[in-house]
């Protein structure tokens, strides 16, 4: 693991990785730093910690919507397989409960 140490927001944090992962984390703090500092530039929440949540929000809707690769289920977003695979944990379960109570 390597020691890499870096700034958000103004303020600096030691952070520890692979050496192959690295590049991926240094471009994930720019997206993150660059993202707290339009929110906070936006004068409309001051608080660091508000910051970093309305940050993380944004993060998280950048990942479910992001499409998946040409293929047989192109097109889809992330989080619409998050949810298709949440049903059909569900219609698994009921089935499952059914059967359970067959036997």
């Amino acid at each position: 693991m390597e020691r890499v140490d870096v700034t958000i927001l103004g303020r600096d944090y030691s952070l520890a990785c692979s050496v192959e992962e690295k590049p991926t984390l240094m471009a994930a703090v720019r997206h993150v730093d660059q993202l707290m500092l339009r929110i906070q530039g936006s004068g409309k929440i001051s608080s660091n910690e508000r910051i970093a949540v309305m940050a993380a929000l944004q993060v998280a809707g950048e990942l479910l919507a992001m499409k998946a690769p040409d293929g047989p289920l192109g097109g889809l977003a992330v989080g619409d397989f998050k949810r298709r695979i949440e049903d059909m944990n569900a219609v698994l379960d009921d089935a499952l409960s059914g059967q359970e109570k067959l036997l």
